[in-house]
């Protein structure tokens, strides 16, 4: 399970000042299971707020990719990596 909490809400549970750090260094990805998916994914990112800050694209790995900023300033990206098999739910299932 993920659980995701607003900025200031989660320095208040946390009892840390709620400051604004820029680039972290971190990104959280959202594998997607086509490029049009990516493309959908990131129009309603930011028709829900969010900032695009990389349109979609094909990558130097053999993807398509895009970032977002979300409303607090937190970088996703928005995956299809062809390489990738989902099961019947929609999961990725990685051959181990």
């Amino acid at each position: 399970m993920l659980a995701l909490f607003g900025r200031s809400a989660l320095a208040e549970d946390a009892t840390v000042a709620d400051s604004k750090p820029g680039f972290s260094g971190v990104a959280l990805a959202h594998n997607a299971r086509s490029e049009g998916d990516v493309d959908k994914a990131l129009k309603e990112a930011v028709a829900a707020g969010a900032k695009l800050i990389k349109p979609a694209g094909k990558t130097f790995w053999g993807g398509y990719a895009g970032y977002f900023a979300d409303p607090d300033g937190h970088l996703w990206e928005v995956a299809h990596n062809s390489y990738f098999r989902f099961d019947a739910e929609g999961r990725v299932v990685l051959d181990m």
